[in-house]
């Protein structure tokens, strides 16, 4: 299965989204899901009740909860990753969780540099495992040189799919295999990371560039679909 075939798949699947609100705060999200293979639905809570909340459903089962508010504190533009990790783990990462398989329609590249540092950041605190990052461009990898000189002090399988190569080579000290010949591959920003044990940190990304400059595609943790995606390259 190709990254394109991956992408029409998880788009023919479509979760559903419920905004618990004493008002129409549910317009606000409707507008920033928009780009998304998302149902949304609104229920009205009585005024007296706590804060908006937002619950998940995927094929009927529960899939979680998140506060309104942290939701669209994620979804509105900058998306900005947050500097304390502990705060990361409290509450952007559910927004991660929760979004899950559902495709995107339109991100711009702060966006999508945010969802990469999630899942660099799963990559760098497990230490091990196997990591496939594709650029488009060589400008787009020089950008994140730094993380991924990082990520090479550990015991991770790492390659960079860079069409064209890179000046001078700059990770030719370390274990990581520069590809340069990608065929398809080389049409997709995306990011691979299985963590060699349980799955638990599996995780994916795959998007691909439009003609206005933004993108289309996918983050996942579902250990099967990644397990696609490697294939896909592999």
């Amino acid at each position: 299965m190709s990254f394109g075939q991956i992408l029409s798949d998880v788009a023919s699947r479509e979760k559903r989204v419920i905004v618990y609100a004493p008002d129409d705060s549910g317009s606000e999200l409707a507008d920033a899901l928009a780009t998304r293979n998302l149902t949304i639905d609104h229920r009205q809570l009585p005024a007296i009740s706590s804060e908006a909340f937002v619950v998940v459903r995927d094929g009927g089962e529960f899939q979680g909860a998140i506060s309104l508010a942290d939701l669209l504190s994620f979804l509105t533009p900058p998306i900005r990753r947050p500097e304390d990790l502990d705060s990361l783990a409290r509450k952007h990462r559910i927004v991660y969780e929760l979004l899950d398989d559902t495709v995107f329609v339109s991100l711009d590249r702060r966006q999508l540099l945010a969802t990469s540092r999630e899942l660099e950041d799963r990559a760098w605190r497990t230490g091990r495992g196997r990591l496939h990052a594709g650029f488009q461009r060589a400008d787009a990898f020089e950008a994140q040189r730094t993380v991924y000189q990082e990520l090479s002090t550990t015991d991770i399988d790492i390659h960079l799919y860079v069409p064209g190569g890179v000046d001078g080579d700059p990770l030719s000290d370390t274990s990581v295999r520069l590809h340069t010949e990608n065929g398809e591959l080389d049409r997709y920003w995306f990011i691979l990371f299985d963590d060699g044990d349980s799955g638990a940190q599996n995780c994916a990304l795959i998007a691909r560039e439009t003609d206005d400059g933004r993108y289309q595609g996918l983050w996942t943790y579902n250990e099967a679909l990644v397990a696609e995606a490697f294939n896909a390259v592999e």
